[in-house]
């Protein structure tokens, strides 16, 4: 038996959270907001979604008191999406609060990266540890055909300030065959800067309304020509697989005379800091930063999803691709901790094995958190 001196200097036990099929869950991604600064054309229509009345979403002391009670369950790591996060006021403050939760070892932010070149220093201070910017073309024009607002200099200006404060530093590409992205122009940044790019299957989330409007589409003879409405509900035609961007990159890289494109093994030591999502990496040979997929789509890894999401106005989504929701913040607001872990209990209990892919959700994306 140990001494009560002995005892004081052991590290505490975590506690660990698991579904009802044994996942161990210990990440949690958290919607600031449902505004944003954009309007791209997977997310949102053009003029925007009805955005939530101030009091219906969740306050910063009420998010701050569900990742303490999320974590002493086993919640371990903290994601600020949106929306565009950074439009929340106050997030440096929060980040600060969560940052003193001792069970919390990560906190992250998935952002556009506008804003990025005023609040990167902020946000580091705060104690931000890792930063995902989206991004899914390098070419001006094109970018802003699909944001429908941005400017790509101040993304690429967000990006130089987040490699300054920030490691890892991730670029989210959401690969949409209609779009037709230069994906080589984002295996070319990986090769200069330490920079991690993400290729990301197209999702059915929101069940999209108003995407990829005609002037994004090659040629008037696409089989799948929008009408007058610029309505295009999510099909299977617009994803690209893995599989295929993989070989179109790698015919691309060799033809540019850059060697090959090596996988990198789960196991590898330079592997770990990319994060406990996910996605699968490779390198091209030489090159500073990684190239990596995340494969939702066409091989899912829903056997070793280790999230859970909670929504701007407080709903907890065991499945982003479930519309199955729990109302945390009404649990909240009554102020007993013991319903909010009932519902984390519930969450778990119902997460579900997997996903079908031809489902979709009702929710945007920009409600549900990117």
């Amino acid at each position: 038996m140990l001494s009560n001196s002995q005892c004081a200097t052991c590290a505490p036990v975590s506690a660990v959270l698991h579904d009802n099929l044994g996942r161990t869950i210990d990440y949690l991604r958290i919607s600031l907001t449902d505004r944003c600064n954009l309007r791209c054309v997977y997310c949102m229509p053009e003029n925007g979604v009805p955005s939530l009345d101030h009091h219906d979403i969740l306050s910063l002391e009420e998010i701050e008191r569900i990742v303490r009670i999320a974590a002493k369950r086993g919640i371990k790591h903290v994601r600020l999406t949106g929306g565009e996060p950074l439009v929340r006021k106050g997030i440096s403050d929060l980040i600060r609060k969560l940052k003193q939760i001792p069970e919390i070892e990560s906190i992250a932010l998935t952002t556009n990266g506008i804003l990025l070149p005023t609040m990167a220093s902020e946000l580091k201070e705060a104690g931000l540890d890792r930063v995902n910017i989206s991004l899914d073309s390098l070419d001006p024009a094109q970018y802003h055909a699909i944001t429908r607002r941005g400017n790509l200099d101040e993304v690429l200006t967000g990006i130089e300030v987040a490699l300054k404060y920030f490691n890892p530093v991730k670029i989210n590409v959401v690969v949409v065959r209609h779009l037709q992205q230069d994906l080589l122009s984002f295996a070319q940044l990986t090769r200069e800067k330490p920079l991690h790019v993400r290729f990301i299957e197209y999702m059915p989330i929101g069940n999209t309304q108003d995407y990829l409007p005609p002037a994004l589409y090659p040629c008037p003879c696409s089989q799948n020509t929008i009408p007058e409405s610029d309505n295009l509900p999510w099909t299977e035609d617009d994803v690209v697989p893995t599989s295929e961007i993989l070989q179109n990159l790698r015919e691309r890289i060799k033809e540019k005379g850059w060697g090959d494109i090596i996988p990198l093994n789960s196991s590898d030591d330079n592997k770990a800091p990319y994060g406990w999502g996910p996605a699968s990496y490779m390198k091209i040979n030489g090159a500073q930063g990684t190239i990596g997929f995340i494969s939702a789509m066409s091989n899912h890894f829903c056997a070793s999803c280790n999230r859970i999401r909670l929504t701007a106005d407080g709903k907890l989504r065991p499945c982003l691709f479930s519309d199955t929701e729990l109302d945390f913040k009404s649990a909240l607001r009554k102020g007993k901790t013991e319903d909010v872990e009932a519902l984390l209990d519930e969450a778990l209990r119902i997460k579900p094995e997997g996903h079908h892919n031809q489902k979709g959700t009702r929710r945007a994306m920009s409600k549900i958190g990117g």
